[in-house]
């Protein structure tokens, strides 16, 4: 599998990204992009605390995935 990792810019925002070569699809890190869709000063934080909520409520929608290595914010 052929992977390129950098950093793009969203509205002045860095989102991490990768683009793998054999499927053809970009991956984007949820956490840099929470931060950013929600103007939030810790995307991780945000994204652990809504996690935790929707499963409280009983929503399946967010897979028990693990995390993948991306380049550090």
């Amino acid at each position: 599998m052929t992977q390129r990792t950098g950093i793009t810019l969203f509205e002045d925002n860095r989102v991490r990204v990768a683009w793998d070569d054999e499927e053809e699809k970009y991956y984007f890190s949820i956490v840099d992009i929470v931060q950013v869709l929600t103007d939030s000063t810790d995307g991780r934080k945000y994204w652990n605390k809504l996690k935790q909520r929707l499963k409280e409520e009983g929503n399946e929608t967010v897979t028990n995935c693990h995390q993948l290595k991306m380049l550090a914010a």
